[in-house]
Formats: C-alpha cells, structure tokens, sequence
C-alpha cells in the first residue's frame, strides 16, 4: 500500500515537472544570445575578409594575363599554372562557395576588357611591322616583290620666243613610260627590348620606253626606243629605338636611323644612243643604253613614327628627313658626245605620312595611309665651276596606300599593299607582295 502510494506520487512529480525543465531548457538565456551574436559578427568578417582576399587575386590574376599578352603578342592568353599543380588564382577564386557582390564581377569584366584593349592583336601587328617597327619579334625574315608604273608626258621646245607669244622652232612631244620589277630581302634582328636592326638589300629590273613625236620634222612621226637595266639596288642598313612606350596619353614613339650605300648602277656616267639629228646636226632623240638600280649617292636618314591604340583601330604616323652626300663622277654631262667631269648633289629629301589599321579578326586586318615626299632640287657641278641647280629636279609624290594582312601560320604573314599616286612624280600606281616569316 504504501509502495503504491510512493510510486503514484512521485509519477505525478514527474508529470508536472517535465514540462516546466523543457521549458526551461527551450528559453535562451541572455549569455547565449550575446555569444550567437559576437559569432555571427566574426563570420561577417571572415566573409568580408574572404571576399576582398577573392577581388585581389581577381585583379592579380588581370594583371598577369595582361603582362603575358604583351610578352606573347595575344589578346588574352591563358594564365600559367603555378608551381606545385597549384590552380591558377583564377580557378581558387571561382572555387569559392560564397561568389563576391555584382559589383566585384563588373570590375574584373572591365579589368579583362582593358587588358585585352592594351594588347593588339596579331593581325594589328602585321601591319604595322610596315610602318613602324615592333620590338616583340627577335629575328623576322621578309621577302617582298613591288611593281611600279611610271607614265609622264613633256613637251620639248627646239628654238625661241618672238614677241613672248610667237614660237620659232620646232615642237616635240615626249612620252616615258617606265615599268620596275623589284624583289627584296629584308632582315629585322631585335637586339633588346628597344632596339632593332634592318638590313634591306634589292635587286632591281626596269624597262624605260621614250617616244617622241616630230620625229624627221614631221608632226605626224613617232620615233621609240626602248632600254632596261637588272642589277643590284642600293642597300639599306637602319636602327630603330624606342624612345616611349605607350600610355594613355601618349603614343608608343620610335626613333629610326638609316644610311643607304650606293651598291647600285649609278645614273651618272651612263652611255647614251643617238637616234635622230636635225639638219644643224643638234641632238633632237636621244635615250641612255640601259637603266640605273640606284642613286649614285650615299644618303642618311632620321625618323620618327608613333603609333597610339585607340579602339577599335590603331592610329599611326611618320615623319623624317633624307640628306644626300655630294660625289665625284667621271662623267655627269648627259651630250652623248662630250664627257665631263664633276660632282652631283641630290636634294635633300622631307617626308611624312599618317593612317590608320583596322582589325576584323585575330589574323586579317586592314590599312589605310597617306605618304608624301618632297625633295628639293638637284645640283651640278663640272670640275672647276661653281655649283648650279638642276631647273626641274625637285619632286613631289604623294601616294595613297591600302593595305591587307593576313596570317598564313603561327610564323607567317602575306602583306599586301596598292599605292595609288596622286601628283605627277609619283608612280602611277604600285603594287607589293611581302612575306614576313617570324623565328
């Protein structure tokens, strides 16, 4: 009885007490809210600590595949991997379980977008290998083959002004016409970072075809004759240094230096043909046996180029002077029958140009630029007299000129480049083939 008792009793000691403990137990106490607090305030920043540690390698990782397309001479390579078969920061950061705000993802698209803008691309570079000289490329080897056509017209007068309106004497019309064939082999070794040697070396072949009308006296006669000359040109030795590197204010700057040797057949001390007399037994026709491949004369050349990217094209431009050393020859006088002595001073020669190179894709791009040569007259002088200018040797050529690139491999490139002339010393038009082939 009493054992019943006891165990009812404390049953129902059990049944009112339970509820209370586990109520009891459910209530959070205030030292159990305050250490949810400072736990949840040290995980925020560990986060916020994460997420900027993320945004850093992001922007390392930028960085680096910027350095490795200038080095390489692509737009956006692929990061190396590091040391150890660890992954690239690239790869650690999207591996994180917590991905960074929107705005950290804006940052680092533009970040690419700016990487990838710095760099031109390989068909850019092409290009402007024609123009300007690239310092990423240790040893390039071209081979190039240029046609140009010359046609110009002149009036020849034989006699005198009466009156200053009247003319007396005889009135021939003369037509040149000259077609040249050149193929040259040019060498680019990149000695540093800044600077490159070139050496050009030309083999010419030209066809020179005079007519003359009033041939015999007759205004309807048309005496031609025609002459070629094939030979080594003149070869060219040039430096190009980098004076400035691009920023972005300021255009990527290059000094070139340049001297030409007189390797060629000099214009001077040719034999000439006699083909018409006129009664007084003056010289009315008269043509040179074959062709010149070269000035005669030594010449040095300063340049300066620049070229500035400004997306989605590249802009460039060039400007630079020519000075012509005087020399001795055997013979300067062009009368067939007579030979003298003396020295010839070529003008000195200013030039410039500008263009602008587009990109359609990583392998073909296209150019388009104006050139412009002014050279001052020429000067004679036989041995023993004072110098004098040549009335009519000072020239002005002005071409325009477009241009296609394409890649043909990873060492190779096919250049393609019309000039079309716009003064009347300028060739007619020309047309150049160039393979570049990079080691």
């Amino acid at each position: 009885m009493h054992k019943t008792l006891l165990a009812t009793a404390v049953a129902c000691g059990l049944s009112i007490g339970l509820p209370f403990d586990l109520a009891a137990q459910a209530a959070p106490s205030p030292q159990d809210e305050a250490q949810v607090q400072t736990l949840l305030a040290q995980l925020q920043a560990l986060k916020a600590s994460y997420a900027q540690q993320v945004r850093q390698l992001r922007e390392l990782d930028m960085q680096v595949q910027a350095l490795q397309a200038k080095l390489a001479g692509k737009a956006a390579p692929a990061a190396l991997p590091a040391p150890g078969g660890t992954p690239p920061p690239a790869q650690l950061a999207q591996a994180a379980t917590p991905p960074p705000d929107e705005g950290t993802r804006a940052g680092s698209a533009a970040e690419a977008e700016a990487a990838h803008q710095e760099a031109p691309t390989r068909s850019l570079k092409d290009a402007l290998q024609q123009e300007h000289a690239l310092f990423d490329r240790k040893f390039t080897l071209e081979n190039s083959v240029s046609y140009a056509r010359y046609d110009r017209s002149q009036i020849t007068l034989n006699g005198f002004l009466a009156l200053d309106a009247i003319f007396l004497g005889n009135i021939a019309i003369e037509d040149v016409k000259s077609d040249s064939l050149t193929y040259n082999l040019a060498a680019r070794y990149g000695v540093s970072p800044r600077l490159t040697l070139n050496l050009d070396v030309p083999y010419l072949y030209r066809k020179t075809v005079y007519q003359k009308g009033g041939a015999g006296g007759s205004a309807a006669a048309i005496a031609e004759e025609d002459t070629t000359g094939a030979g080594l040109g003149d070869i060219g030795l040039s430096a190009n240094y980098k004076l400035f590197d691009e920023t972005g204010s300021r255009p990527d700057t290059v000094l070139t230096v340049g001297l030409t040797a007189p390797t060629g057949q000099s214009p001077y001390g040719i034999d000439w043909k006699v083909l018409q007399r006129g009664d007084d037994q003056y010289i009315s026709f008269a043509v040179p046996e074959k062709q010149p491949t070269g000035n005669g004369v030594w010449q040095a050349n300063l340049g300066l180029s620049a070229v500035k990217t400004m997306d989605p094209a590249i802009v460039f431009a060039n400007l630079g002077y020519i000075y012509s050393r005087p020399r001795d020859f055997g013979d300067i006088n062009t009368d067939p029958e007579t030979r003298n002595p003396g020295s010839v001073k070529l003008g000195n020669t200013y030039y410039f140009g500008a263009g602008v190179a587009f990109a359609f894709n990583e392998r073909t791009s296209l150019s388009l630029s104006f050139a412009d040569k002014l050279s001052a007259k020429a000067s004679l002088r036989y041995k023993g007299s004072p110098w004098s200018k040549v009335i009519g040797s000072d020239a002005h050529a002005a071409t325009f000129n477009m241009g296609v690139t394409h890649a043909l491999s990873q060492h190779t490139t096919l250049v393609t480049l019309l000039g079309i002339g716009l003064t009347p010393d300028a060739p007619d038009f020309s047309l150049s083939f160039k393979v570049p082939y990079m080691f």
